[in-house]
């Protein structure tokens, strides 16, 4: 039995309500019509000929050829669409695990990535080290391994708190689970927003030929309305299961999802330049706000994606805060206890704030005068 899902539930009173989103997890999305102004000729004519009819589990195989093109060495059978990032996720810990497995996942992380695994079997929590800037700890991962592991669980760059770890980290962390037989499952929804394209690391399913890469339009790309996601893997008899227990869920994905999304995709130079450029000019605007008001927070900037987790140091905690800022002045954050963990202790005094939307100046003014009166 599945737990309520925290930051959907809090999303389902203040993400329409509030007046300032300045928690959005996603980049800066656009009209339909700014995104059909990017197709080529062949993609514009998919999309007037497209007829409203079922589409193939799989994915639109010209879709799955484009995403293909996104990793060094795979190919559209190598592919398997979703919609959106959480259906991938789901049906991976559906399919790789069972009540005899065991699966590690680090944490703080988006919640179905622990709580559908702990619907399903053991599960054994890695925190990212805090007072290290959230490094990846590969040791700890290491020495949480069982005889009977069968996933290793990961999200870079990080959710929520915009961590990316160091490339000698994350090849011994792949090398550790493909030596091992253990599938590394990778979230991988903000690669591309990293302002130092130096920091950037390689894409599981391009370093193992049995890692899981999954990704989607939503984040780094800023088109969650089209609710399209995939799973790229080597293991192609494994895709073969997944696309099986996709029969049981959205079987299919929507027509006209499936050809904005290659528009998106064969545009994706300019997309994600527009979205790193709108989270470069964002920056300076944040750490001014956080220069202001020094003895109440503790800000890092994410290394990579467009959410970051700073430190609330105020006496009325990072709940209050949260909740009283919302209600009295309109500005929506996320605090911590969005990010609890039923593995192990998480950190009770941050929330997560989001840099990848245009325009913050607002938000930030009125949480400024809000603090100006307590």
């Amino acid at each position: 039995m599945l737990p309520d899902f925290a930051l959907e539930t809090y999303f389902s009173r203040w993400e329409f309500a509030a007046r300032y989103h300045l928690t959005a997890s996603d980049a800066q999305t656009m009209r339909v019509g700014e995104l059909l102004g990017l197709a080529d000729e062949q993609a514009r004519t998919l999309w007037d000929e497209l007829a409203l009819g079922y589409t193939e589990t799989y994915g639109l195989p010209a879709l799955r050829a484009e995403i293909a093109g996104t990793y060094d060495d795979l190919g559209p059978e190598h592919i398997l669409c979703f919609a959106g990032a959480e259906e991938g996720l789901y049906l991976a810990m559906q399919v790789l695990l069972g009540p005899d497995d065991h699966a590690v996942v680090l944490t703080p992380n988006y919640q179905a990535a622990e709580t559908v695994p702990l619907a399903r079997c053991a599960v054994t929590g890695v925190a990212l080290c805090e007072r290290d800037g959230w490094a990846l700890d590969v040791d700890a991962i290491e020495a949480a391994l069982r005889g009977n592991t069968r996933v290793v669980s990961v999200n870079f760059p990080n959710n929520p708190t915009g961590a990316v770890p160091d490339h000698a980290g994350w090849l011994r962390l792949v090398r550790l689970c493909t030596d091992r037989g253990i599938r590394l499952f990778s979230d991988e929804v903000y690669r591309g927003l990293e302002l130092d394209e130096a920091v950037r690391i390689d894409q599981a399913a391009d370093l193992s030929p049995t890692a899981l890469s999954l990704n989607v339009m939503s984040k780094a790309y800023g088109l969650p309305g089209l609710r399209i996601g995939w799973i790229a893997c080597r293991d192609t008899e494994l895709l073969g299961r997944l696309e099986r227990a996709k029969h049981y869920t959205s079987i299919c994905n929507a027509g006209p999802s499936e050809v904005l999304a290659l528009i998106g995709l064969r545009a994706r130079d300019r997309l994600l330049a527009r979205n790193r450029r709108i989270i470069a000019d964002n920056l300076p605007v944040f750490d001014g706000f956080f220069a202001a008001h020094p003895d109440l927070f503790d800000w890092r900037p994410p290394q990579g994606g467009c959410v970051a987790f700073p430190r609330y140091r105020g006496a009325d905690g990072v709940e209050a805060m949260c909740h009283d800022l919302v209600d009295e002045a309109g500005v929506l954050l996320l605090p911590a206890s969005i990010y609890r963990s039923a593995l192990h202790p998480t950190p009770t005094d941050r929330f997560r704030v989001g840099v990848g939307r245009t325009h913050p100046e607002p938000a930030l003014t009125a949480w400024s005068s809000w603090l100006s009166t307590r």
